[in-house]
């Protein structure tokens, strides 16, 4: 059964109304479209000599398959860092410590109010020269930078989840012996990360985009290859679109997922728990249920 919570269900009228409007704003798009697309014709930029290289295999092994392996390679390798720097500093930031707390939210914020693409420039210069690597030094600078943004923002994620999650969460850990920290451990973040799957998995698309940055210190991926690629032949123009296709079928994909997974998580539990019922909490020693009048006991095998 779903419900309204926002807004109230639309009448014939208002459906009318919506109808109208996405019809005229589908009308416009198509409209737009066809005069993008005929401004190119009266150019040159359509004729099929232009798009011929993008259908030869060569292009494809020899250029755009390596970048956007290249491009895969990064934002895989960013996630990754940025799912534990997002731990680390989430669960600084959620600390009773003074001293954690204040460390963990002055790196956070800084982290996040720093423009990418100013902190992809000085990780080259930074690892380039003091660090002295030149093997795949702007692949890593594409890597630090990404990870320290968006790691940033999954530390405010995580926050934000625990923050949003019921009070009785904690309160029932506490009730079966846990500390704080347990509790914050192996309670709460479990289930803010679950609920903040769709979120992360957002937050992964901009990774992968970002990652197209990496062309202004001439990183190897998939922007970079077909710029190189195209222009000697003078068909930049067709190059971008076709990389802007693949970005955008990559990035599509993503978003599915994002939304399946959102749709199956808001469908979990719904209805399945009956008022009064026992609460189940994980502690150390295993599963125990809370009982309404606030007493525990162990879990039984059914």
């Amino acid at each position: 059964m779903s419900a309204s919570v926002l807004f109230d269900t639309p009448g014939p009228k208002a459906r009318r109304s919506i109808l109208v409007v996405n019809v005229i704003g589908a009308l416009v798009i198509v409209g737009l479209l066809w005069w993008i697309i005929a401004g190119l014709a009266a150019k040159g930029q359509m004729e099929p000599s232009r798009w011929d290289d993008f259908i030869q295999a060569d292009t494809w092994t020899d250029y755009l398959l390596p970048g956007l392996a290249n491009t895969l390679k990064a934002a895989a390798l960013a996630i990754v860092g940025s799912i534990v720097f997002g731990l680390i500093f989430g669960i600084g930031r959620l600390s009773t410590n003074p001293l954690i707390n204040v460390v963990c939210s002055v790196i956070v914020e800084f982290f996040r109010a720093v423009p990418v693409l100013l902190m992809i420039v000085f990780f080259n210069i930074f690892i380039a020269r003091t660090l002295e690597v030149s093997s795949n030094s702007a692949m890593w600078a594409v890597v630090a930078a990404l990870v320290f943004y968006n790691g940033s923002v999954v530390a405010e994620l995580i926050r934000s989840g625990v923050h949003n999650l019921p009070k009785g969460q904690r309160e029932a850990g506490i009730a079966i012996g846990l500390t704080r920290g347990q509790s914050l451990r192996l309670v709460e973040i479990p289930q803010a990360l679950v609920a903040m799957l769709p979120a992360l998995i957002g937050q992964f698309v901009v990774i992968l985009k970002d990652s197209a940055l990496g062309y202004i210190i001439s990183f190897n991926e998939l922007l970079f290859y077909g710029r190189t690629y195209s222009s000697p032949n003078g068909n930049v123009l067709q190059a971008l679109i076709v990389v802007a296709a693949v970005f955008i079928i990559i990035n599509f994909t993503l978003s599915k997922l994002a939304t399946i997974v959102s749709r199956r998580l808001s469908s979990r539990g719904v209805g399945k728990t009956k008022a009064g019922a026992a609460a189940v909490v994980g502690g150390p020693a295993g599963l125990e249920a809370v009982e309404p009048g606030g007493a525990t006991r162990p879990d039984k095998e059914e």
